[in-house]
């Protein structure tokens, strides 16, 4: 009655942004991730017929009520599923620096899922695994599996059909990630939050969805012929596309600051230069640069001579979930 899994971060080349069930977590495009291996979560859980209630240790502290009570949510949503009837220690530790833009929630609840779903002693599939770590958050569904990932929306209400398919294997394509950190301050309208403002209030997010469905196909494709350039050109325009749905919501917000579209000149003007980099942003004024492992190391001493730049952390291609015990 005890599993420890480890799950890793990743980052979305094609973005989720939207959702057609918030309860269930269904979203309302397909979208397409790199799982990243610098950054990762383990999770131990053990279920004990002695515990009255969830007890949740992250990073070597007990939380409070209300983080307990998350955990404890999402935790009924595995005891129904499994039928296990205990409550359960959780000891959680997060290698994932946030400040460097990374949502831990991914990592978080893939890491979750899986040590729970372990530690309840069923058989159960990946699908499976990734529609129940999809109900903590969205995009711990990708996180499941390593290399590219695509998440299917899917149709149905109930969200049975909403998982994440591995589309290549983590030594497939070697490609790099540098989270290129500007600012560690907690943004002031949090994803969900804005996501939602977007769906019910931007003229724009029709047209989101339209773009987004022909940027999966584009990238779907670069990725089968191992085409960095059409990769990069699609990935890129995909992120502008999702951050101009902002700027039509009710009242409008914008993620960037003005450290962020520094930044984005910068890796427009390596471009120029002939270095193949091309950079993505997901909810939050942080930037991602994406590129191939020849062009690293001047990428890299290109953007650390930038004043706004306060850390660049380095990624490759990462692996799914591991299971360390059970």
């Amino acid at each position: 009655m005890r599993a420890k899994a480890r799950a890793h971060t990743n980052i979305a080349l094609i973005k989720y942004w939207g959702k057609r069930d918030e309860k269930l977590f269904l979203p309302t495009n397909n979208s397409l991730s790199m799982t990243l291996d610098q950054f990762y979560t383990e999770t131990v859980v053990e279920f004990n017929p002695d515990l009255k209630q969830d007890k949740f240790i992250l990073d070597g502290i007990e939380m409070n009520p209300e983080e307990t009570a998350k955990v404890s949510r999402f935790m009924d949503k595995i005891r129904r599923y499994t039928g296990q009837s205990h409550y359960a220690l959780i000891d959680s530790i997060n290698h994932v620096p946030t400040a460097a833009g990374f949502a831990s929630s991914a990592s978080g609840y893939a890491a979750l899922a899986a040590a729970a779903m372990k530690a309840s002693g069923v058989s159960f599939s990946e699908n499976e695994l990734s529609i129940m770590a999809r109900q903590g958050s969205g995009s711990a569904s990708r996180s499941i599996y390593g290399g590219f990932v695509e998440w299917q929306k899917g149709e149905k209400e109930d969200g049975s059909d909403c998982y994440a398919v591995p589309i290549l294997e983590q030594d497939a394509w070697d490609l790099r990630v540098l989270s290129v950190e500007v600012t560690h301050e907690v943004k002031k309208v949090l994803s969900r939050e804005g996501m939602k403002r977007t769906v019910e209030t931007s003229p724009f997010f029709a047209g989101w969805l339209a773009a987004v469905a022909e940027d999966l196909v584009e990238a779907k494709a670069a990725i089968d012929k191992r085409d960095f350039i059409h990769l990069g050109e699609t990935l890129e325009r995909n992120a502008l596309r999702m951050h101009a749905t902002t700027l039509g919501a009710n009242p409008p917000f914008m993620y960037w600051q003005s450290s962020t579209v520094k930044v984005m000149e910068a890796v427009q003007a390596l471009r120029e230069n002939g270095i193949h980099a091309y950079f993505t942003i997901d909810a939050g004024p942080n930037v991602k640069v994406v590129c191939q492992p020849e062009d690293e190391e001047q990428i890299v001493d290109d953007l650390s001579e930038l004043d706004v730049v306060q850390n660049i952390y380095r990624c490759k291609v990462g692996p799914g979930v591991s299971y360390l015990e059970g």
